[in-house]
């Protein structure tokens, strides 16, 4: 809403208008305060085109195995959905960017390639500590009741934090902001009193491809378009089944995450370092050591990743992210702990094992290896030893 200064508004009116701006300055400086780097207002029907796009991502199965993305389908497409009280929702960013590119980790095979976003403190709990700070002040102040939001509920926050101006969704899909590139966490808050408005951002992509262009698997159909499936960041992280044995040897060394099309982005030239120290990379994540988190059984994985995103996913399903970064290294020395995990209690385990087995040991060995097996009663164990070229 936009008032010249040559119109009188009411008295009423003009009483409003200055309760709105107030309230509005006032979640910005508090923001401000608890290290928030962006604070933009918009509204609940702000994203008209979204459930029209959520709908076609669905149908083309692009979702993979996420099945409470079709689940939560209504009430993801509309903030009025999820809440039907809601008459501003205020979009937070926080910058988490990294000291350095970090691609530079994909050629070392002996080591493992973590997200930047998973380096440190898990930043739902880092982002909502905060975000309820600002939440529990501001309805004070107001009057008003609130809900905050980071990631886990089903709110569509990249096209809500585009309609509030913190930045565009890019050809990868992914939020980028002029200022911090492609490296920003996101927050909503959720009110029923009535703000001031931002603009939304426009896109700045303009001809280039280098995101779609850097994806090592090939997960984009089309620009603005991700398919899930294919993509190593959800294939490492939420997808619990088998990975696909064509898409495995692309994955290389990345152990939990991908980074490479938010990487790639030129508007990174722009983007800052993360200030807090609990997103800042734990030295022992930056470059762990493939050998060591072989060895990693469930107490060993808990301790380890103890406060970070990675815990989870649970030990069996980091482990065979692990096991197939083993199976990319061309590393011998890792023969014996790959055995070792080929006995495993988790079939998950051990079928991957026996994938990165068949890679790592010379064909003699492995079909020495493979005569001494003992008997295997989970199908997917069999069915990757059907695919190793050994017979049931």
């Amino acid at each position: 809403m936009r008032i010249s200064t040559s119109e009188a508004l009411p008295p009423h009116e003009d009483k409003a208008l200055r309760r709105r701006q107030k309230l509005t300055a006032f979640i910005r400086d508090e923001a401000a305060a608890l290290g928030f780097d962006l604070c933009r207002v918009t509204g609940p029907d702000s994203i008209p085109k979204a459930p029209e796009r959520l709908q076609s991502f669905l149908e083309d199965g692009h979702h993979g195995t996420m099945a409470w993305m079709a689940e939560t389908q209504a009430r993801r497409s509309s903030p009025k959905a999820l809440w039907s009280e809601v008459r501003s929702i205020v979009m937070f960013g926080f910058n988490y960017g990294p000291d350095e590119d970090p691609r530079s980790i994909l050629q070392k095979p002996d080591k493992g390639a973590i997200s930047v976003y998973a380096r440190n403190r898990d930043y739902h709990d880092v982002i909502k500590g905060k975000l309820k700070e600002i939440a529990t002040r501001f309805a004070a102040r107001a009057g008003e009741d609130v809900k905050v939001f980071v990631d886990t509920a089903p709110v569509m926050e990249k096209p809500l934090a585009e309609a509030a101006g913190l930045g565009w969704q890019g050809k990868h899909t992914n939020l980028l902001s002029r200022s911090h590139g492609s490296w920003l966490f996101l927050g909503s808050l959720f009110t029923t009193a009535d703000l001031i408005q931002d603009e939304p951002e426009t896109d700045h992509c303009g001809s280039c491809r280098a995101c779609l262009e850097a994806c090592p698997t090939a997960a984009f159909p089309a620009p603005y378009r991700l398919d899930a499936r294919r993509c190593i960041s959800y294939l490492t992280i939420e997808h619990k089944g088998t990975i696909d044995p064509a898409i495995r040897p692309l994955i290389g060394n990345r152990i939990y995450g991908c980074d490479d099309c938010l990487a790639a982005c030129p508007w990174n030239k722009f983007a800052a370092s993360a200030s807090d120290m609990k997103l800042k990379a734990r030295e022992d994540l930056k470059e762990p050591a493939i050998d060591f988190l072989l060895t990693l059984d469930d107490t060993g994985f808990r301790s380890f990743f103890s406060g970070s995103p990675i815990k989870r996913i649970g030990r069996d399903r980091f482990v065979r992210n692990v096991l197939i970064a083993a199976g990319n290294s061309g590393d011998a020395r890792l023969i014996a702990a790959c055995l070792t995990l080929a006995a495993d209690m988790s079939p998950t385990v051990r079928g991957m094992a026996v994938w990165a087995l068949k890679r790592l040991m010379l064909p003699d060995a492995f079909a020495q290896f493979a005569a001494s097996r003992p008997a295997e009663e989970d199908p997917e164990v069999n069915e990757e030893w059907r695919m190793a070229g050994v017979a049931e």
